[in-house]
């Protein structure tokens, strides 16, 4: 389907995921200007007055032309900063916000109400339905090998039965990192690809250095789909788990909490997806975003040149 006008205009159609502890306004600014949309999580900004600090630089260093940006909101009830988030998101009037752990019909109408956009992440045909119910205008199949609280779902999968439930924007995450995956991805039903893992790999991301340099060592291999660290199914980095005392073939009881002064979830054991395996570097966001845009337009001119592609699919 075309695509919201509200998304600005775009030289790649894909997103630079919000990643807690990583995406912040620097990944977002660079992201936007290459012509990609660039996310961060709320609650990466420390409070709802940093949040709001946030949003101002991000549109102080943009300029006319850039892509849209947005920022994830945690939707659950155990989430105190909600209500007064969506008040800093809706007084900046920001263009897209992304929905985590429930779809609120409520929460959806209050943001197109100021003429944002809601996507809504989803590992599953259930979800997706709840989240088309709501009135969400896209849907992010969260597929298996993503970064994160992934799904287990295989993509072709999940990208097929979103789309006999929903007629909206449809995006697709799970270990994409180049341009011609982004293309496969648009060529297998969805409109948008979103990217994590590749851009933790980046110069601007929040992360120590060792993070980036474990996931340019990493291979799929070493991707642990676990529920005993945060308490709901998640991927991460097995050489980061192992750092933290932790065997990552004899993991603790479901969603143990550490004790004091030991390794917490996601600031010492990181989240990654399958996709470590094809990330050898760790350049700046427009390198990488202009890298991508190469790839993803020679993967289509090489698809125009397919042989099954012309003459009638006759070879």
């Amino acid at each position: 389907m075309a695509l919201p006008a509200t998304l600005g205009p775009l030289r790649l159609p894909a997103i630079a995921a919000p990643m807690f502890l990583v995406s912040g306004p620097d990944l977002v600014v660079e992201t936007c200007r290459a012509g990609l949309i660039g996310t961060f999580p709320a609650m990466n900004a420390r409070s709802s007055a940093a949040l709001a600090d946030w949003l101002d630089e991000i549109a102080e260093r943009r300029r006319p032309g850039d892509a849209a940006y947005g920022v994830n909101l945690i939707v659950h009830r155990s989430n105190p900063r909600l209500d007064a988030d969506l008040e800093v998101l809706k007084s900046r009037k920001v263009p897209l916000v992304i929905t985590s752990l429930g779809a609120v019909p409520d929460l959806v109408r209050v943001v197109q109400g100021w003429g944002g956009l809601v996507f809504h992440d989803v590992i599953s045909r259930r979800h997706a339905e709840k989240a088309a119910a709501a009135g969400v205008d896209g849907i992010i199949c969260v597929s298996a090998g993503a970064g994160g609280h992934a799904g287990t779902l295989n993509p072709f999968a999940l990208v097929a039965e979103v789309r006999q439930v929903f007629a909206g924007t449809v995006i697709l995450g799970g270990a994409i990192n180049t341009g011609a995956q982004i293309a496969a991805a648009r060529m297998m039903g969805a409109d948008l690809a979103y990217l994590g893992t590749r851009f933790i790999a980046t110069r601007e991301a929040m992360v120590p250095e060792g993070f980036k340099e474990m996931i340019a060592q990493a291979r799929a291999a070493d991707i642990v789909h676990t529920d005993a660290i945060s308490g709901v199914k998640a991927n991460f980095l097995a050489p980061s788990l192992r750092a933290a005392g932790l065997d990552p073939d004899n993991l603790p009881p479901v969603g143990r909490m550490l004790p004091e002064g030991e390794a917490k979830a996601w600031r010492d054991i990181w989240s990654a997806g399958h996709g470590v395996g094809g990330i050898d570097d760790a350049p700046p966001a427009a390198e990488l975003c202009a890298r991508l845009i190469a790839e993803y337009r020679a993967a289509v001119a090489g698809l125009a040149d397919d042989p099954f592609a012309r003459n009638g699919g006759d070879v």
